[in-house]
């Protein structure tokens, strides 16, 4: 029997994946638009039956913009993104609720992000012996991929990262990346990085010293690495020290948000499709996608 697997979904990234490459040509009979909607559903169809309707699946929406904790933190953070207008509002909505429908467990909140609760999910089955598999296009998220069964996995491009695949690909393991990203900066989310310190650069540190706090405590010996201009690396790593501190709070993931304390579980039901087919319905989207709800009803009914 094949060894149980968690997959965690980061839903806001494939919402906006077709916000951004679909033709706003779907809307409801009141002309709201619902090309993402579609484009989502369309995901979460298919990442159903790849996957042979998994057991343990839970999803992740982005819903704390300007409130959540970084923000106390560091107000500056992510402070260059718009809050979404009414209609991207009513699509990220529509798409939640197509979520909760098929039955997928849902998480969101104001106070922390997808990632987090990702993360917070990853470790209780992580601490189960359960391997994960984590489901975006987000590189922050690698962090996620501990164990030597974990994985990183951009269903749209059909790219599967584990840890030695994540190491090659970034040049730092996963436990490490939020170290990293707290040496180069992140311009996505508004982090500043320490002046002339590229990825590479941040790597070679790493792979010198392990981690941030190492590196703190042997900022003096960063001028006698084999990097060129290491002397003048050594001196802004000294003047910038307090903000890479600051900015490791911010790469970091949470994992232990109070409310995720429990395994998700989804158990895939004609009556749950159906569900889904009334609302798209509503949205006046159910032609072009009940045949695909169709077909997974009709995988579920005994022969």
């Amino acid at each position: 029997m094949p060894r149980a697997r968690a997959w965690l979904i980061d839903a806001s990234i494939y919402i906006f994946r077709a916000w951004f490459s679909l033709p706003d040509q779907w809307h409801t009979r009141d002309g709201w638009p619902v090309h993402a909607v579609y484009g989502y559903t369309r995901f979460l169809l298919d990442f159903i039956a790849a996957t042979d309707r998994a057991s343990h699946c839970a999803a992740a929406f982005d819903e704390s913009l300007g409130t959540c904790f970084r923000n106390d933190i560091y107000p500056a953070y992510k402070s260059s993104r718009e809050l979404p207008d009414a209609a991207l509002a009513f699509q990220l909505q529509a798409c939640r609720e197509v979520t909760e429908r098929l039955g997928i467990p849902c998480y969101g909140g104001e106070r922390y992000e997808a990632d987090d609760y990702l993360a917070s999910l990853a470790k209780l089955f992580q601490q189960r012996d359960i391997p994960v598999t984590v489901v975006t296009r987000d590189k922050d998220l690698g962090q996620i991929v501990q164990g030597p069964d974990d994985q990183w996995w951009d269903f749209a491009q059909n790219e599967t990262l584990d840890t030695a695949a994540f190491k090659e690909k970034f040049g730092v393991e996963p436990r490490q990346f939020a170290d990293y990203l707290a040496l180069v900066g992140d311009p996505v989310d508004d982090i500043p990085g320490v002046p002339g310190v590229g990825a590479k650069t941040a790597a070679r540190l790493l792979q010198a010293f392990g981690d941030l706090e190492a590196l703190g405590e042997a900022l003096d010996q960063v001028a006698g690495l084999s990097i060129r201009g290491a002397a003048g690396l050594q001196t802004r790593l000294q003047e910038h020290w307090s903000q890479v501190l600051l900015a490791r709070q911010l790469t970091g993931l949470a994992t232990a948000i109070p409310e995720v304390n429990r395994l998700p579980e989804f158990r895939l039901s004609v009556a749950a499709v159906e569900h889904v087919i009334e609302y798209l319905d509503e949205l006046n989207i159910a032609g072009p996608l009940s045949r695909r709800c169709q077909a997974l009803a009709g995988e579920l009914l005994p022969a």
